[in-house]
């Protein structure tokens, strides 16, 4: 059931959280101090500032400074999708093979930051800086799948603040303010990535033999290939130069040396079947595919279908109803 795959999507999310504030700064008088940041519970800075790990060690762990840490993960039924659907790009690095994930499963990770300082006014300009930013979610771009070059904007959520400020003790003992603000970033769990070219019927031959079995009379072989019924790269080779209606068969566009007799082209949905070009006029067939024929207006943009090295077919979503082209020999 399992394969071994690793997205490093958990990773790359508690990155992104941190580097959210990394480049804080408080003022001291008439010095500017950058505030550190580490990955790891507080529990151990504070103990850090209690035990000398070198009793002959003259400098203890400097205030202010920062440090967060992933505390939990849960699955968020609120953001659920249909688990069958799949996804299926380009591989950005080849260009030309074709790579399919099913859709993500959605997972709430929680987060602790904590801001520990030795001076009030410290840590209320670092809280400060921090706070204007959620309202009370903060939009944060991850590459998720960089394999197919998957980003998404995961919401980063400010839940609670607690402050807690340690000053009972002795006159040896370090007073420690600690503010603890605690988020949730609504990320995106995605499976195994895997090669959807080997899923795609590139083509089919069926051999028909016409006979009993000690004759044969006739043979046919016919061949199929699978055909883009709409275009999937969005690219735009002219416009309409008019105004046509729905039973319309020429067709008058803006610039016709774009456009290939014998093929197909898309218009606002409508698919239609080139079959003759005059200049700028272009006689076609209505409606094809099951597409609905209608009017459309001036201005509107005619898409090619497979009009750069079949890049429509390669791109024909797994499910879909294409279309077959076929020849007998």
């Amino acid at each position: 059931m399992f394969e071994y795959f690793y997205n490093e999507i958990l990773r790359k999310t508690i990155i992104s959280f941190g580097t959210l504030f990394n480049d804080l700064t408080v003022k001291q008088e008439d010095s500017t101090i950058k505030v550190p940041l580490a990955y790891g519970p507080t529990q151990k800075f504070l103990a850090r500032l209690e035990q000398a790990p070198n009793l002959s060690q003259a400098v203890a762990i400097s205030l202010p400074r920062m440090s967060f840490e992933f505390t939990g993960l849960t699955y968020d039924p609120a953001r659920k999708v249909t688990t069958t659907q799949q996804i299926t790009v380009k591989d950005p690095d080849s260009g030309t093979d074709i790579k399919k994930v099913y859709t993500p499963v959605p997972y709430n990770m929680q987060f602790e930051l904590a801001i520990m300082c030795k001076l009030n006014d410290d840590a209320l300009q670092i809280v400060e800086q921090i706070l204007p930013y959620f309202q009370p979610s903060y939009n944060l771009s991850v590459n998720l799948l960089s394999s197919i070059n998957e980003k998404k904007d995961i919401p980063v959520v400010l839940e609670n603040i607690t402050m807690q400020d340690d000053y009972e003790g002795d006159y040896t003992s370090r007073r420690v303010l600690l503010y603890t603000l605690r988020f949730t970033a609504k990320t995106y769990l995605f499976g195994p990535v895997s090669s959807a070219s080997k899923d795609i019927v590139k083509s089919v031959s069926v051999r028909y033999l016409a006979g009993g079995s000690k004759s044969t009379e006739r043979d046919v072989t016919y061949a199929v290939k699978p055909r883009a019924l709409k275009d999937y790269t969005d690219d735009v080779v002219t416009t309409l130069s008019e105004d046509i209606d729905a039973s319309a068969l020429t067709i008058n566009v803006a610039d016709g040396t774009n456009i290939t007799v014998k093929k197909y082209i898309e218009v606002d949905g409508e698919e239609m079947y080139v079959t003759k070009i005059t200049g700028n006029k272009l006689n076609v067939r209505r409606g094809e595919d099951s597409t609905i024929a209608k009017a459309h207006v001036r201005g509107t943009g005619v898409k090619g279908i497979d009009y750069t090295a079949r890049e429509d077919s390669d791109l024909i979503e797994l499910g879909d109803d294409f279309g077959f082209d076929g020849s007998y020999s």
